[in-house]
């Protein structure tokens, strides 16, 4: 049993244009996670085998929990549902304290709201971003429409119809360069269209990041 001692305690959490049944589906059945949790690199499988099969244990009707005392929870009806992540914890609870694993939770519901939202048709295929910018320029990747889950990360969908998600180790508004990362969420791309979005997002994220690196299903984990 891991120690809690000190954990920050969080508690995220999307509704999402699904029933209960199938938001379940979408958090246990390792394709459907394929399509919404994380970014594309060659151990994904592998990953999502180890946090929601070897390591999730099942607490409840429609409830898994993790050695850290963190759980996952899917409530509604038939129509609707809440996907809701938490951790207890006895660390402070400070919105400027940066938890990596709240952090991507946040961002990864919000994958899983565009995919039962918007439903967009065809595999997804990721495009993960990384490097040290500020949150003003990563904001600059896509128009307007920006929204947000919290101080560090944000959302929006740009004309290409790509979930785009920035997650800073810092806050967003702060005007300190660090380490940030893109994930940008494709649909239904054959290679060759893939290949040409990877080479414009390539060519749009050098500029604005040291260390920049585009990551996809062809590479390994990039370093944290």
């Amino acid at each position: 049993m891991t120690d809690q001692h000190g954990l920050k305690p969080y508690d995220v959490d999307v509704t999402v244009d699904a029933g209960r049944d199938e938001a379940w589906e979408a958090v246990t059945q390792p394709a459907v996670l394929h399509q919404w949790f994380g970014w594309d690199y060659d151990g994904l499988d592998a990953e999502i085998r180890q946090i929601f099969v070897d390591e999730a244990t099942l607490l409840a009707p429609e409830r898994m929990g993790w050695a850290d005392g963190s759980y996952l929870e899917v409530s509604g009806d038939d129509d609707r549902a809440r996907v809701r992540v938490a951790r207890e914890g006895t660390g402070p609870s400070s919105p400027d304290r940066y938890d990596a694993i709240e952090e991507g939770w946040r961002a990864f519901l919000l994958q899983l709201r565009y995919l039962l939202n918007a439903r967009p048709p065809g595999l997804r295929r990721t495009l993960y971003l990384t490097g040290e910018t500020t949150g003003w320029q990563a904001l600059s990747l896509a128009e307007g429409g920006w929204e947000r889950s919290g101080p560090r990360v944000a959302w929006t969908v740009n004309t290409d119809g790509h979930l785009i998600v920035v997650a800073g180790r810092v806050p967003l508004d702060d005007a300190n360069a660090a380490r940030t990362e893109v994930t940008v969420s494709t649909f239904g791309l054959d290679d060759a269209a893939f290949e040409v979005r990877r080479e414009e997002w390539t060519k749009r994220w050098a500029p604005l990041a040291a260390n920049a690196e585009v990551t996809t299903a062809a590479d390994p984990s990039p370093d944290n």
